[in-house]
């Protein structure tokens, strides 16, 4: 079955096992209101969305916070109820920035099961070119990050060369490493003196701020090219 959009939905079984998560899991957060009602299709079976994903996604990320169920569900409960798959996906990623990584290591079974299906020696290819999967000493086993893995498995679905999307990281990269150069000078001239424990403060504070500052530039920045883009177009 698809969306309108021609996003192909899923199955609660299928979901679980995108989200790593057992049906149990799922059904509980669905009764506790930390996931949106699936769709109903023919013979009563639910169907789930890329929304669906990206909110499981996102309430992983909080747990492995130390957040309480409670918790997570007065920080979902700020959100709006219309929030695409994207936006869940940035949210997690402001989420994620304020820990450092926490690699994980993962069997290509493992992975196959989080992207819902097998994956070829193209697609881990493609994972490790795109530094969403190192190799270990096992062929079988790649350490990766949570956080990032999702995205990953998303773009292996993307119809763009690799080409492309490796150009596109390093341009990601050369920018972000430019920012976060600059953005560290005014914080040290802002703290400079100050006590090593103060500025480890400073920084924990102010780093998912920066993130989610950037996050918000880059989004209206882009939004800004395609306008022109598709005027260019017309």
């Amino acid at each position: 079955m698809t969306t309108e959009t021609g996003d192909t939905t899923l199955t609660v079984d299928e979901l679980a096992a995108r989200a790593g998560v057992t049906v149990r899991t799922v059904r509980f957060y669905s009764t506790r209101g930390l996931l949106p009602p699936p769709v109903i299709g023919p013979r009563r079976v639910g169907h789930y969305g890329p929304e669906h994903l990206s909110r499981l996604a996102l309430i992983e990320e909080l747990q492995h916070h130390g957040m309480t169920l409670a918790a997570i569900e007065r920080y979902l409960g700020q959100l709006p109820a219309d929030l695409s798959a994207n936006d869940l996906a940035i949210h997690r990623a402001l989420v994620a920035s304020w820990a450092p990584d926490s690699p994980e290591d993962a069997t290509r079974a493992q992975l196959a099961r989080r992207a819902g299906r097998e994956l070829t020696d193209q697609d881990i290819d493609r994972l490790v070119a795109m530094s969403m999967l190192e190799r270990t000493g096992d062929p079988d086993v790649f350490r990766t990050d949570p956080a990032i893995l999702h995205l990953g498995l998303r773009l292996l679905d993307v119809p763009i060369a690799l080409e492309t999307i490796l150009a596109a990281h390093t341009v990601v990269l050369e920018h972000t490493r430019s920012a976060a150069r600059e953005l560290s000078r005014l914080f040290r001239d802002e703290v400079w003196g100050e006590e090593k424990a103060a500025i480890k403060s400073l920084s924990a504070h102010m780093q998912p701020l920066v993130v989610q500052a950037l996050v918000i530039a880059f989004q209206r920045s882009m939004k800004e090219e395609l306008r022109a883009w598709y005027g260019e177009k017309d």
